[in-house]
């Protein structure tokens, strides 16, 4: 038996962009231990290429998280393939950027709400709406950030979204409780080269300070942030629950590194 222990479970995976999202390299490694994986994709076009990875007979449903109504047909086809689930993957954000970079206090209230609704509050309409297919110890994973609490100008308004959505991982272990055994934890990667963060204004420039800043001098890698999340989804985490686990290779404590701070401290005075 293999220390995850994942052979012949089944799982929902939610937002697979394409073959170097996180929510793709989760899948595979889930199947790689010998699960079966389910899809939910944004649109026809990420459904096909989601198949193209996985095989043309893999179950993709198509269905807009924002949508309760499209969130109800999910599952009840998801439950048509899968009438049991050992986990759910919730890799969903999303923010509209097409105003630029703004200050915080000037982001428009629809933006915000309409980002707080896709990357947050989707969270807990799959995990209500899943409620009758999850297993009673199964595992949510969802994909949250380093950190909330450092006001990145090139990441908008997004950081209270996810704060939120750390908040929310803990607000549904509680609220699951009296019921079942379902445990509720995020993966908080530092920055990673993904499409969907290349999209993000000035996105690129933090990257590679980052890889200043990290100890081992590289960015942390997708693989490594999905084998925290395939970790958690599987029983060997089975004590943990609504935790946040940041996966960032020691970013968080290099950040006054001297090889930075002297050059800065030189071209100022």
């Amino acid at each position: 038996m293999s220390f995850l222990n994942l052979e012949g479970k089944t799982f929902l995976v939610v937002g697979v962009a394409n073959k170097k999202s996180v929510a793709a390299h989760i899948a595979r490694t889930l199947v790689a231990e010998g699960a079966s994986v389910v899809f939910s994709a944004q649109d026809e076009a990420k459904a096909d290429a989601i198949r193209k990875m996985f095989g043309a007979q893999t179950p993709v449903f198509v269905c807009d998280v924002a949508d309760k109504g499209q969130v109800v047909g999910l599952v009840r086809q998801v439950g048509e393939v899968a009438p049991l689930l050992h986990g759910l993957v919730h890799s969903v954000a999303f923010a509209n950027y097409s105003r630029g970079l703004v200050p915080f206090h000037e982001v428009e209230k629809e933006d915000f709400l309409q980002a707080l609704d896709i990357s947050c509050f989707s969270l807990v309409t799959l995990c209500n709406a899943c409620r009758p297919l999850l297993a009673k110890d199964a595992s949510v994973v969802t994909i949250s950030i380093s950190t909330t609490t450092m006001a990145a100008e090139n990441y908008g308004y997004m950081a209270p979204i996810k704060a939120a959505l750390d908040s929310t991982v803990v607000f549904l272990t509680k609220s699951f409780s009296p019921f079942s055994e379902v445990r509720f934890n995020a993966v908080a990667p530092g920055l990673l080269k993904t499409s969907a963060s290349a999209g993000i204004p000035g996105y690129v420039d933090s990257y590679l300070y980052a890889e200043k800043v990290i100890p081992r001098g590289r960015a942390v890698t997708t693989e490594e942030a999905a084998n925290v999340a395939v970790f958690l989804l599987s029983p060997a985490s089975a004590g943990m629950t609504a935790q946040k686990l940041v996966v960032d290779a020691g970013m968080a404590i290099n950040y006054f590194d001297r090889r930075l701070v002297r050059p800065e401290q030189e071209r100022g005075s």
